[in-house]
């Protein structure tokens, strides 16, 4: 059995994620491989932290000691551009030293497994894995392999936990802002009730698997829309209040519009008649927009198929938000990196960044 077998076979065996009723919180472990580690408490609490580093990010100089002495390697064996950068900036503004693992010029590409180069590398003496992969599950294996800890960066089909962490995030932090309250004062009774539609390449999406999780673990209602052949085998078993092939339909009563990109990569083409009628089917354009619920919110994971799943004017609306997930993202991996290494033994991470923010406030951080 090859690495990436042995990857897809640990997640069939369930060996990726907890019951998401019952998960502790991300200080509380080594790994974050889901967000069903985490819980609507565990989300919360990574929110919380996320708040002290968005003002972190504001400085002039936005960098702090928190994992000085730490070695934080991306590995990206599937290639990405933003999620990598965000994951080596958070990193790097918390003073970690960061390893960029490139599989193309790396000993993968001489035959060497998955599982002898992360072991290498651990070898070398390291403390985290960022590990990005297009193997279902692979992430969950690497955390079987080494001793350090371990988190998912996008897996396959599978999940990608930060980006639905972000886009809690982005949402609280918009809505707050709208009732002139700090996010924190708000926390997450935002969500309650909230409508949610995530539109386009459901199928391909682990994008639309970690938001579905973490939208619901908070209380919003998610509704999936797309056509019938770019909706996931067993669609029925996903924790969400429905399922529509009508955008015009559901647009009106959507809180939160989440565009998915559609993965040509992932053989997305192969279930539609032809892009150009995708996309006059469940495209946002500017007239769409004009439809949704008032101060409704466009979002989107990235990178944008310009002119499929959203028009070329739709970015610049007011509703949209999707640079602000993208700035959000950085403050988000620092609170989960910091959460995982630099959270002291019987300190809860909320209570470790309140100690730092005071040292770093009397040093003149």
């Amino acid at each position: 059995m090859t690495s990436d077998q042995e990857a897809v076979a640990g997640k069939r065996r369930g060996e990726s994620g907890t019951d998401t009723n019952s998960a502790p919180s991300v200080g509380a472990r080594r790994h974050l491989l889901s967000v069903s580690d985490l819980g609507a408490e565990g989300i919360e609490e990574v929110l919380r932290v996320a708040d002290a580093f968005v003002e972190v990010s504001k400085r002039d100089i936005p960098k702090v000691p928190a994992l000085r002495g730490k070695t934080v390697v991306t590995l990206f064996v599937e290639e990405s551009t933003r999620t990598k950068l965000s994951f080596e900036t958070a990193a790097k503004r918390l003073s970690a030293d960061v390893l960029s693992f490139n599989a193309s010029s790396s000993s993968l590409k001489k035959g060497e497994s998955l599982r002898d180069t992360v072991e290498t590398v651990a070898a070398m003496g390291v403390d985290a894995f960022v590990v990005r992969h297009s193997a279902a599950g692979a992430p969950a294996a690497v955390a079987r392999w080494v001793d350090t800890c371990v988190l998912n960066a996008g897996d396959g089909w599978h999940e990608h936990p930060t980006q639905a962490l972000l886009d809690c995030c982005t949402i609280r932090q918009v809505l707050a802002e709208r009732d002139g309250r700090a996010p924190a004062e708000t926390g997450v009774e935002c969500f309650k009730g909230l409508r949610v539609a995530i539109v386009g390449d459901v199928r391909h999406s682990r994008v639309a698997r970690s938001s579905v999780l973490a939208f619901g673990a908070l209380g919003a209602r998610v509704t999936l829309v797309a056509p019938g052949t770019l909706l996931p085998p067993a669609v029925e078993a996903w924790p969400v209040a429905g399922v529509s092939h009508d955008l015009d339909e559901v647009l009106p009563q959507t809180d939160v519009c989440y565009l998915l990109r559609l993965q040509g990569e992932r053989g997305a083409g192969r279930f539609l008649p032809s892009v150009r009628e995708y996309a006059a089917a469940y495209g946002l354009n500017a007239r769409r927009a004009a439809t949704l619920a008032d101060g409704a919110l466009v979002m989107h994971p990235g990178p944008m198929n310009r002119g499929v799943e959203i028009a070329d004017e739709v970015p610049d609306l007011p509703g949209s938000v999707i640079l602000r997930q993208v700035a959000n993202g950085v403050a988000v991996r620092m609170a989960v990196l910091f959460m995982l290494l630099g959270t002291p033994q019987g300190k809860s991470p909320a209570g470790a960044v309140a100690g730092l923010e005071d040292a770093w406030e009397t040093s003149g951080a």
